[in-house]
């Protein structure tokens, strides 16, 4: 077995028949395909019988309850047998040469341990849109690309060596956001990430969790708790870390910004909530390695010192937060832009 794809399910009866016929129809046919219903409501279970029938490379793990698209991937990753792994999400799909293509990269270097797809981007109806905006390259250092990842120079689509997928396993520290985690992990992990034409179209509709404005979006600020905690048991270079607090410290920022635009839409129970794991991540961060630079602009200015009391420092951050917002709005109008890191 080359090549074992994991493939998530939820609800995804709409574009199921299409990511799977995609799989199936790969010049590479060594590959075993992977499929976890996490306990959908819709037609995908049937489906997903319908071609277990068809074709014995699919196998497939039902659960009861849902929990969520680390857990789901990680119980399918348990049994994969490949000596690579991939992933491709039950609303994408991929051009019938991608897998063999991803081989055909992997072949040319034995210290190549992640290669990644051309990534193309399109609508719900197919309708393209562009290509992912990052700048093809050959090989790059795992170093490098893990660097590239934290603002997604490079992006996240991608098969990697099972060996390091088993090591770094889908991080379950949150329901939504912390596989970036574990796409960083395994570039960091690698000796070598190379790049491969093998399409991997990516569907972008209003629907996914990225879109939709619900309080799951603090996730992010577990996700990125994690990931330092992680790369500081790894031992990783000071470097390495600082680039990452900076990245963090941005998020946490860019969360209140998401409270401040959205806070009028959630419950005073769901606000109270939000702030408690914004004022969680601020507290967190590791200020010292987060470059001045950053820390000195208005409204990236932590005021976290121990010369001031916790709810104090705390109370003049949450104030300049609001100011910098309010000022933001009256330049940028009712949708304010993304803060930049």
């Amino acid at each position: 077995m080359i090549i074992s794809v994991i493939v998530a399910v939820y609800n995804a009866e709409k574009y199921l028949r299409q990511c799977l016929d995609s799989i199936l129809s790969q010049q590479l046919e060594e590959i075993e395909i992977l499929c976890v219903d996490d306990a959908s409501t819709d037609c995908s279970a049937d489906i997903l019988d319908e071609y277990k029938k068809k074709d014995k490379r699919i196998t497939i793990i039902t659960h009861d309850e849902n929990k969520g698209i680390a857990r789901t991937r990680n119980d399918a990753l348990k049994i994969a047998r490949g000596k690579y792994i991939a992933f491709v999400d039950s609303d994408d799909f991929i051009s019938d040469d991608a897998l063999y293509k991803v081989k055909r990269c992997f072949d040319t270097d034995e210290e190549i341990d992640s290669v990644l797809f051309r990534v193309c981007i399109c609508k719900e109806d197919e309708t393209y849109i562009s290509d992912y905006p990052m700048t093809p390259f050959n090989v790059i250092p795992g170093e490098k690309a893990f660097i590239e990842s934290l603002d997604w120079n490079i992006h996240g689509w991608y098969v990697v060596k099972a060996d390091i997928h088993k090591r770094f396993p889908y991080d379950e520290t949150s329901r939504t956001y912390s596989d970036d985690n574990t796409t960083r992990l395994h570039y960091m992990s690698s000796r070598k990430v190379g790049y491969c034409d093998g399409i991997y179209y990516y569907r972008q509709h209003p629907n996914s969790v990225t879109h939709v404005i619900s309080n799951s979006r603090y996730d992010f600020l577990d996700a990125n708790t994690s990931m330092s905690n992680t790369l500081e048991k790894m031992n990783v270079s000071e470097d390495i870390r600082a680039k990452y607090e900076q990245i963090r410290w941005c998020n946490v920022c860019g969360m209140y910004m998401f409270y401040v635009r959205h806070r009028q839409s959630f419950s005073k129970y769901e606000n109270k909530d939000a702030l408690k794991r914004i004022f969680s991540a601020w507290q967190k961060v590791r200020l010292q390695l987060v470059p001045s630079k950053t820390k000195l602009k208005f409204g990236y200015i932590p005021f976290r010192t121990h010369y001031l009391p916790s709810k104090l420092s705390w109370n003049l951050y949450r104030l300049q937060e609001e100011i910098y917002f309010f000022l933001r709005r009256l330049k940028y109008g009712k949708e304010m832009k993304v803060i930049e890191n």
